[in-house]
């Protein structure tokens, strides 16, 4: 083999540093579970489905599961940063590789800029007086300075931001089922677990109704393979992100489904509305005076959280396209203290945008941009399960290693949630609403497709495929 073929063959992982530790990468599985999507976007869609929502988190929530053990079971196999886009590149083609890793870009750049518009936002609660775009600008700025220090200082941010929302969900849990046990508080009164169906029913606004909120509910799991791009920097990969997915299932039912059904139970659905909070609005039905503000520094926390995962995501997977040919050489450079600093900083560049739409956004921007990081997440999700559905094929046949984490079912499984994530893409299609961030996708894959033959063109070899030289760990 040449030089240059072995330079060709590395892995992209190669030069990180391995600096998360097990603390960290299990409070980035916890934290990447808990967002502003369930926080904020429960109350819209409450009103939507009333407390059959609860039924839809879980149902979802059981998808993702069968998501993450495909990854889990892929990330055993060959660790790598790149994570879906590697294995995508590596099962499905180059095209494939290279349309993942430029559309999960594309989803944390427009998540960040959603997510900087909200953070400031939530600070206009305290801080009336102060400019939204300058809030903004502040946090951009504090985030992107934290990412370029070290990984090691990424990992110690994230631990502490989904430390404040762990606790923050386990003690409105807790004070929920006290006011349903002994009846204290103002709500005590009204509190049951009645509240789930005395109301017009489970499913007050029928089936349909609660089926057209899944779009809403997969955004709240956006960011659950978050531990995938961590791999290439894990201390320990073959203990750490078994352990990290594995209790994914308890977090669920947890934070999701158990938070949502203390607080239905607490307060009617009825009584909750789109755009506001139903942690907020429980709190001050309730009557703990600080309520409001307590969860207001809490939904901060996840909107911050979520930029700083976004900054930290879009470098590596920069890196990944620029190690294969398909992005400016450049972004594959490392800094002194090991991280992807030229990627970093465009992205955060482009996610600077958000601060300028501070001036001129409208209030169903925000809308729109979820819903388009929303259909950029599907489509990673729907590459992780084809992927993990042909290395399982190549297992079988005997021309891969068997996998040291399997996933339960084998392929199985990835193919009942291939079939859900279709049908939640035909539920975006069916709403006028959502259906736009469909077709800012086929504009995005016209871009793409576009810059493909445009590298084809210049390097032909960049459409041929690779075997992958890596270290088996596990």
């Amino acid at each position: 083999m040449t030089s240059a073929q072995v330079e060709t063959d590395k892995t992209p992982e190669e030069g990180y540093e391995r600096g998360l530790g097990s603390r960290q990468v299990q409070m980035i599985a916890i934290g990447g579970a808990v967002g502003v999507g369930l926080f904020l976007g429960a109350g819209a869609n409450i009103a939507k489905a009333g407390p059959s929502l609860i039924f839809m988190y879980a149902l979802a929530g059981v998808i993702i599961f069968f998501i993450m053990r495909a990854l889990g079971e892929l990330l055993l196999y060959r660790p790598v940063s790149g994570s879906f886009a590697e294995y995508s590149r590596e099962f499905l083609g180059p095209f494939f590789g290279y349309f993942t890793a430029w559309t999960y870009w594309l989803m944390w750049v427009v998540t960040g800029m959603a997510e900087l518009t909200a953070a400031a936002i939530y600070v206009n609660y305290w801080f009336p007086a102060v400019s939204q775009w300058v809030t903004a600008l502040v946090f951009l700025v504090i985030l992107f300075v934290a990412n370029l220090i070290s990984v090691k200082l990424f990992g110690e941010i994230e631990f502490w931001f989904s430390m404040v929302k762990v606790t923050a969900l386990i003690g409105m849990i807790v004070i929920g089922l006290g006011v349903l046990t002994f009846g204290f508080s103002s709500a005590g009164d009204t509190a049951s677990v009645a509240n789930l169906w005395q109301f017009d029913g489970f499913f007050p606004k029928g089936i349909g109704s609660s089926l057209m909120t899944l779009q809403g509910v997969m955004f709240a799991y956006l960011a659950v393979e978050l531990v995938g791009v961590t791999a290439g920097e894990s201390e320990n990969p073959e203990k750490t992100l078994p352990k990290a997915i594995n209790t994914l299932p308890w977090r669920i039912a947890l934070f999701y489904v158990g938070a949502l059904t203390v607080i239905l139970c607490v307060v009617k659905w009825t009584e909750f509305a789109p755009g506001v909070s139903p942690f907020v609005e429980a709190f001050a039905k309730i009557g703990i005076p600080a309520g409001a503000g307590i969860v207001n520094f809490v939904v901060l926390t996840a909107a911050l959280s979520s930029c700083n995962s976004g900054m930290y995501s879009t470098g590596r997977m920069l890196r990944t396209l620029a190690d294969n040919g398909e992005a400016p050489r450049a972004f594959s450079k490392l800094s002194a203290s090991k991280t992807p600093a030229f990627g970093i900083t465009i992205s955060v560049a482009f996610m600077g945008i958000g601060v300028v739409l501070n001036y001129v956004v409208p209030e169903k921007a925000f809308g729109y941009v979820t819903s388009v990081a929303t259909a950029a997440g599907i489509w990673t999700w729907l590459m992780i399960l084809i992927s993990h559905v042909l290395y399982r094929r190549a297992v079988d046949a005997g021309r891969l290693p068997a996998p040291s984490f399997p996933a339960p079912g084998g392929a199985k499984f990835s193919y009942v949630a291939i079939a859900f994530l279709l049908f939640v893409t035909g539920l975006i299609a069916y709403d006028p609403d959502s259906r736009v961030c469909l077709y800012v996708m086929a504009g995005w894959t016209i871009a793409l497709a576009a810059g493909w033959f445009a590298l084809k063109s210049r390097n032909p070899q960049i459409t041929e495929r690779r075997n992958p030289e890596f270290e088996k760990v596990g």
